[in-house]
């Protein structure tokens, strides 16, 4: 195999900007071979810009056409899973855009479809090629910082206007996108969260639906995160704040480590605190501390990295940086924060209740009074569509 062929599933928002990467060559060992939506008006402006690569009007044709070795899945959140589990019973290779899915037991499903096909299973957490992420998970997991104690992020710069919520005729519903931050926004931070720490054991929440804006769904969230081990965390995110902040911090016996505005500074403590807390006698004091500006600058190769990385997998069989299977831990997370506040009750993570929480899912389903559809004219050709 010279080079990956790959089709994209929806031709929307992320898949016009994935096509666009692997036919301008960004990604070398990969080639443009297909293009799916189901929506003409997408298809003709993929026609226009590919002439020459074959277009579908439904994943299963192209998943049968044998033009693809490699398949990217753009499409609303609901749709990953299905998608997912049919293009591995036709022997593809898949990437799914992030969500994983809307609720942990459809991920479950894919999950399992992907064991049994032996087939690479990759997921577009571009965030894990930002070289701060790196190092901060590098640390974690070498020791240095010693026991973490505490985990503050504050990610409010998500802000949306009301015309963003009203612009996709899929967004912002429980019975069309599943969610509203967390599922849509949050994604990447939830999952560069167990990434670097590990998954929590117990979360509770407060969370506000339709607090900023006409919608049903979540915009305001703060969580409140536990391990087993002591290391507790606050995860606060908004789409209704102006200016957002987005701040990291990281409280551990070796320091302190803050992460905003593209920097990255440890507050390093010449001993650790507890050591510091054993041998020191007086009445007040601390440990001297040095502020270091840790040398990570840019944000990584992002999207174009992660298919770089799939393609070296499928050719040399090297670890995926972002496997697909590990979707559903950001999502838990994710379910977790709604079932707590949906339900007023902490939530084990470690023993999450699957079926609950997709019962209320489904009565939020059932009970959505907004039709979208009937109020906003909508743009398709800025949907991703499939």
């Amino acid at each position: 195999m010279e080079k990956i062929r790959l089709g994209i599933i929806g031709f929307g928002n992320m898949g016009t900007t994935h096509a666009k990467n692997v036919w301008s060559g960004n990604v070398p060992e990969m080639e443009l071979s297909a293009i799916c939506d189901i929506l003409p008006q997408r298809l003709d402006v993929a026609r226009k810009l590919y002439p020459e690569v074959p277009l579908y009007d439904n994943a299963t044709d192209l998943y049968k056409s044998g033009k693809c070795d490699l398949v990217l899945i753009a499409v609303p959140h609901y749709d990953h899973s299905s998608l997912a589990i049919e293009a591995f019973e036709n022997g593809l290779n898949v990437i799914t855009e992030k969500p994983a899915g809307v609720y942990t037991k459809q991920v479950i499903e894919m999950n399992e479809a992907a064991k049994c096909s032996n087939k690479l299973f990759g997921i577009m957490y571009n965030q894990r090629t930002n070289p701060m992420y790196q190092k901060i998970r590098q640390m974690v997991q070498s020791g240095e910082l010693g026991h973490i104690k505490r985990i503050s992020w504050i990610i409010t710069d998500w802000y949306r206007p009301q015309s963003y919520h009203d612009s996709c005729a899929w967004r912002s519903t429980w019975k069309t996108e599943g969610g509203g931050a967390l599922i849509n926004q949050n994604p990447h931070q939830l999952d560069l969260w167990q990434w670097m720490f590990g998954m929590p054991d117990r979360i509770t929440s407060h969370v506000s639906f339709g607090k900023y804006y006409d919608i049903e769904v979540e915009d305001d969230v703060t969580a409140y995160f536990e391990y087993d081990n002591g290391t507790t965390g606050t995860y606060i995110t908004s789409t209704g704040e102006a200016p957002g902040t987005n701040r990291l911090e990281i409280a551990c016996d070796m320091g302190k480590i803050v992460v905003e505005d593209g920097k990255m500074i440890f507050y390093r403590n010449v001993i650790s605190e507890r050591e510091f807390n054993k041998t020191f006698t007086g009445v007040f004091g601390s440990p001297e501390c040095w502020k270091c500006e840790l040398p990570v600058s840019g944000s990584g190769e992002q999207h174009v990295g992660i298919l770089k990385d799939v393609a070296k997998s499928l050719l040399k069989g090297t670890p995926l940086l972002a496997p697909g299977i590990e979707g559903i831990n950001g999502l838990t997370i994710s379910n977790a924060i709604h079932l707590s506040a949906w339900a007023d009750k902490t939530v084990d993570v470690k023993n999450f209740p699957h079926d609950e929480f997709y019962s209320i899912l489904c009565d939020k389903i059932k009970e959505s009074k907004v039709d979208k559809s009937g109020i906003v004219q909508r743009n398709s050709d800025t949907e991703n569509t499939y």
